[in-house]
């Protein structure tokens, strides 16, 4: 493992951990809303370099271990984030994986970026409307906090807002895969059904009984297994 610090702005830096792999094929994971690159996202990236990907984890900014107070994040920041990380390091091409918020991320992002090649998902946030609850508490409260740590506030919906998913749905022209718990709670699986029904572009919907937004151990597995399959075929 290698760890980089890359400047997004002149004031603010992101942390990156690539895990290299002797090849030219590269995969960038993207963290959900209140994670960071910890955790499964390290057995992720040791499992991609094991299927023979160079492997990329990063905290956006306001998460883990990067510049920023999360109240000041968005979307823009995040995709912003995303490319510096990936100009970074340079690949000739890559594979995005994005999870929840972090799908999200990966697929305005890939819109805008002819090196992506593939989109690996899961439960990804797709329409506005994953984020209705919280933008009703903000307009009647000013302020969404969801713990100590993690807050926001109308400047998160004013940038939110300028992200429509139907811009996805007409312009992406990469695979993806959508893999998403039947039992989600946080960004429903009729979300996903609808995106996979808008997408012009081919796409594959997995779905996992009995799973909700956090996978089990026995899920993350399948999904492992099922996401390096389906890359295998559509690189």
């Amino acid at each position: 493992m290698e760890r980089h610090t890359v400047s997004v702005t002149d004031d603010e830096s992101v942390v990156a951990v690539r895990h290299e792999a002797d090849s030219e094929n590269w995969l960038v994971f993207c963290h959900g809303f209140l994670s960071d690159k910890s955790g499964s996202y390290e057995e992720r990236c040791e499992r991609a370099v094991a299927e023979g990907y160079n492997a990329v984890r990063f905290d956006f900014r306001g998460c883990g271990e990067s510049d920023g107070a999360f109240i000041d994040q968005n979307l823009s920041t995040r995709i912003a984030d995303l490319q510096a990380v990936v100009d970074y390091f340079d690949p000739p091409a890559y594979t995005a994986f994005g999870s929840s918020f972090g799908g999200k991320t990966a697929f305005h992002a890939a819109v805008d970026d002819d090196r992506v090649e593939a989109l690996v998902t899961r439960a990804p946030v797709t329409y506005n409307r994953a984020f209705d609850a919280a933008r009703e508490a903000v307009e009647s409260q000013g302020v969404f906090q969801y713990d100590e740590e993690y807050a926001i506030d109308e400047r998160f919906f004013e940038d939110f807002d300028t992200y429509a998913f139907e811009g996805v749905t007409e312009s992406l022209a990469v695979p993806v895969a959508i893999f998403h718990g039947r039992e989600d709670a946080s960004v429903p699986l009729s979300d996903s059904l609808d995106a996979v029904g808008a997408l012009q572009t081919d796409t594959l919907l997995q779905t996992y009984r009995e799973e909700g937004h956090r996978f089990s151990e026995a899920a993350e597995d399948r999904l492992r297994e099922q996401a390096f399959e389906w890359l295998a075929r559509v690189r």
